[in-house]
Parts: C-alpha cells; structure tokens; sequence
C-alpha cells in the first residue's frame, strides 16, 4: 500500500480521474502502440481497428484500480493470463507493452506517486501473462 493511500478501496481509480481519466490514458496508450515502432511487435498482436481493444482495456483498468467493474459489465469474466494464452508472449512484449503504458503514463496529469505505484502494479499482470504465455515462445 502507498502512503496516498492507492490500493485502497477505489483511491488509485479515482486518482486516475476516474472512468473519464482511464479512458484517457488508454487512448493514449493505443495511440502510442499505434504510431511508434518501437511498439510495434505488441502493436501485430491487435487487430487492425483497436475500438473493442481500446474498450476492453479501459473496462478492465476501471475494475483493477478499484472502480466500477465495467469489463465484467460488458464482456463478463475475465482471467488476463487466460485471455492472452493464444498470444507469444516474452519479456521483450512484456517490456514493450510496459514501455507503452509508460510512454502514456508520462502523459497523464498524475502526481509521480501514483504513475509509480501503477507501473509497479502493472508489472505484476504483465509478468503474468508472460509466465503463462512463455509456452508458446519458440
């Protein structure tokens, strides 16, 4: 737990500027992913038009920060490991997506604190799903 309290009930979701702000960061994320090449391996794991991907994110974050669970709301369920099992996934797609959410993090009007508290969180899925994809690399 940090000292501004993130972790706790929905202090980081509200941090964040709430479904309003995640929306934000998310687009910007996307549109980091979408016109820089040095996301572009993670940018050939999405499809063409990224409006479901931009959502889907946004959802979740909404959920995992403590706010409503809107991905459940829409999609239902979800395992993130799971969902990304078909994909291969690698330290270099790990780092590249973190990379981007930095690149959008950066962007944001959020105190340092919390940008750090969420790229040290955010490492954990993303550890994750490289964990559970590492089966697929080759």
């Amino acid at each position: 737990m940090s000292p501004e309290g993130y972790g706790e009930a929905d202090a980081t979701f509200q941090a964040a500027g709430g479904e309003a702000g995640i929306r934000q960061l998310v687009d910007t994320f996307y549109d980091h992913m979408d016109a820089d090449q040095a996301f572009a391996t993670i940018r050939a794991m999405h499809p063409e038009d990224l409006t479901v991907s931009r959502d889907k994110l946004a959802r979740f974050l909404c959920g995992w920060m403590g706010g409503p669970r809107r991905y459940n709301e829409k999609y239902g369920s979800i395992t993130i490991p799971g969902a990304h099992a078909h994909l291969k996934v690698t330290k270099i797609e790990r780092d590249q997506w973190l990379g981007c959410m930095q690149a959008a993090l950066a962007e944001q009007d959020y105190p340092t604190s919390l940008v750090t508290y969420l790229l040290k969180q955010l490492f954990v899925p993303a550890d994750r799903i490289r964990e559970v994809c590492s089966h697929t690399a080759s």
